[in-house]
Formats: structure tokens, sequence, C-alpha cells
């Protein structure tokens, strides 16, 4: 089955961005949306996709559960191939389990010169209330250049857990103030609105991203 793609953004951008969805909402969702815009107002080109469990969804009765993450790698690497030639160097990365599963197929892709880097949004480092079962395992020898941005009270990982953690130099991690699992504050206590979290995170790709595209 080829990859049904939402394009935004200048086709001649200076990176293309591949975004796949977290385990619950669809590639459309207010979260996926909101940040594809704030990446299109840095001037970069977003292609998001669906895993055939949600896609499954649009079309069937009742709500196919996620599969685990490793089920759906291959259909990471099929949407790359579905992607085909993009403006300017590729980026792989996602929601939540979209950026786990991207960043389990990073390295194979990175080393064929297929992409440029990762990004993940909310990197699920482990289950809520279960911080001993760790999700990290590959990203200690990631080799991938990969910017993670995460809320400082997420319950995939807060910044105490996290900065304990041993990650690949690969790796820079951007924390969001405040942020829960969708990287937003509470106004109220941090000052900060959703919206400037959002601007910060399309600074701050489209500024890693013409680091690794001189």
């Amino acid at each position: 089955m080829t990859t049904q793609f939402l394009f935004d953004g200048p086709e001649d951008a200076r990176a293309t961005v591949l975004l796949a969805h977290g385990a619950g909402a669809p590639m459309d969702s207010a979260a996926m949306t909101a940040v594809t815009k704030s990446l299109v107002e840095e001037k970069l080109r977003v292609a998001r996709f669906e895993f055939g469990y949600m896609a499954a969804r649009r079309t069937e009765a009742g709500r196919k559960p996620p599969p685990r993450a490793e089920r759906v790698m291959p259909e990471f690497l099929a949407a790359v191939d579905d992607l085909g030639p993009t403006s300017g160097p590729l980026i792989i990365g996602g929601k939540s389990m979209g950026g786990r599963v991207a960043s389990m197929v990073a390295d194979e892709l990175f080393a064929a010169g297929r992409i440029a880097g990762l990004v993940c949004l909310g990197y699920p480092f482990h289950p809520p209330g279960k911080p001993e079962q760790l999700r990290t395992a590959h990203l200690e020898q990631l080799r991938t250049p990969t910017l993670i941005f995460q809320g400082t009270r997420d319950p995939f990982g807060v910044l105490a857990e996290v900065s304990g953690y041993t990650l690949s130099p690969a790796i820079e991690v951007v924390w969001l103030e405040d942020g829960d699992h969708d990287l937003k504050p509470r106004k109220s206590i941090s000052g900060l609105s959703a919206s400037d979290h959002l601007k910060a995170i399309g600074t701050a790709t489209q500024a890693w991203a013409l680091r690794l595209t001189p």
C-alpha cells in the first residue's frame, strides 16, 4: 500500500521534515497540525503520514490499538521510500511514538545517506509511572544527529530523569519549561503559552536544520 501524505510548506524549502503521529491521534490532529504550522513558518517543508492501524481507524468501526513500535518500523521505511526525492535534505521524526519509531530506523537511513537528521517531539523515554521500563538502549549509540523537544513535566520523561540517562553525543535535548507530553505549558504557572513553545520548536528546528545542511 502506497503511503498517503499531507504536505505543507514551500516546495523549494531548505529541508523537508517527515513526521509520524503519536500512538493515539492521527496525522491531522490539533497537536500535529500546530507543530507543522510552526515548522512551515520557518520555511521548512513538512510531510505527514499515518501508520496503517491509524489509517484504518478512518474507515473501520472501532479503534485499532497501536502495535508495538517494532512492528511499524517497516512502515516508516516504506514512507521514506514512497516520499521519494525531497526539497533539500530529509529529516525524519514524529510525535511521541512516531518519534520513537523514527529513532529506531534512523541510523540505517543515515548510514545510507538518505536522511540528514532526526527530530522527536515529546520522546516516550518510559511509560508513565514506570520509569524502570526505559526505551533508551538504542539512543546510547545513536549516530544520527538528533533534536529532541521535551517538556520538563512530561510523564514519559521529566528533566530530573532524562538528565541522568546515558544518551549519544549526537542527541541534543531542548527542554520546554513546564511542558507536558504535548509540550504545552501552564501559563498561570510558567508565564508561557503553547504558542511560545511552538515558536521555540520552529525556530530551533530551523536553526538546527541549517547546521546540518550547510
